[in-house]
């Protein structure tokens, strides 16, 4: 697998990884400027040259996904009967500047209800680099020519159709932001639930009145969540300043108080392995100001 197939297998396990790239070489060395690799936790693709110069890079990149690193770095090899590294010798006689660009896991959006609001929020949403998942019990809603103004979208854009939405809820993404609206109340407490009992999701949105959210407190709480855990949802959604109930308004208050969320620093790391669901507390990101314009 190349560097680049590599790079876009990672972003569909939703992996973090490091591009390692050949920026400048100096004198002799195994592999010309502009090679690549791509090296994740425990896999990597392509090469650099093999031995020591690409067991080292291939371990800086490892320590930076350890760490957390999102800034690409520089790092300097040299190729000389006089260095000795830490994988061996390799006595090319040359001098290897390396760039490494760490290839985060991008951020992914649920958006339960594709109608006026959801569609306006879609709209806005699909102009950022994101996985964004469209979820409906309305076939029509998610026809072509409905989804047509998405069709230029930077994200990666996914639509779901069921009758039951809610079950859709166990497959999303680690880490992935909700966002309810729904048509149907109905619906909409089931989301919720189902969200509340995905122990690895982002953040918790549900639009609706404070009358709507009394009642949903009650299920939620006959259905078994706890307080705290029911206090993972957000609501109203939105941005308080942004005043106005005409869905571009809704969406555009409701996409930028998202956007902020997804800028916060995550609780922990998010992991690929959805097999260890369920061992550590909930991911996600402060609940902030509780805004009031959602209708």
């Amino acid at each position: 697998m190349d560097w680049l197939r590599a790079a876009e297998h990672l972003r569909r396990r939703r992996e973090p990884g490091v591009l390692v790239t050949v920026l400048e070489v100096r004198g002799h060395a195994p592999r010309d400027a502009g090679s690549r690799m791509v090296v994740a936790a425990e896999e990597a693709w392509g090469s650099i040259g093999g031995g020591n110069l690409e067991a080292t890079a291939v371990d800086r990149a490892r320590e930076m996904l350890a760490a957390g690193r999102t800034g690409p770095e520089q790092l300097d090899v040299a190729l000389t009967p006089h260095t000795h590294g830490h994988h061996g010798d390799q006595c090319c006689g040359g001098q290897v500047a390396l760039a490494l660009e760490p290839l985060p896991v991008l951020p992914a959006v649920a958006v339960f209800g594709v109608g006026h609001v959801g569609l306006e929020l879609a709209r806005i949403l699909a102009r950022q680099d994101i996985d964004l998942h469209l979820v409906d019990s309305r076939a029509d809603r998610l026809a072509p020519e409905v989804l047509a103004p998405l069709a230029d979208a930077v994200a990666r854009v996914h639509s779901h159709h069921g009758p039951d939405p809610a079950a859709l809820v166990e497959d999303l993404p680690v880490g992935t932001h909700v966002l309810v609206l729904t048509h149907d109340h109905a619906q909409d407490v089931a989301v919720c639930d189902a969200a509340l009992r995905h122990p690895e999701l982002g953040s918790i949105g549900l639009i609706g009145s404070s009358a709507k959210w009394r009642r949903f407190e009650v299920r939620l709480a006959e259905q078994g969540h706890p307080a705290a855990e029911i206090g993972r949802i957000r609501t109203p959604i939105g941005l308080p300043q942004v005043a106005g109930k005409d869905p571009a308004t809704i969406a555009v208050s409701v996409a930028a108080e998202l956007l902020a969320i997804m800028a916060a620093p995550l609780v922990a790391p998010i992991r690929p392995d959805r097999s260890r669901r369920g061992s550590g507390p909930p991911r996600g990101v402060g609940h902030g100001a509780p805004p009031a314009v959602a209708p």
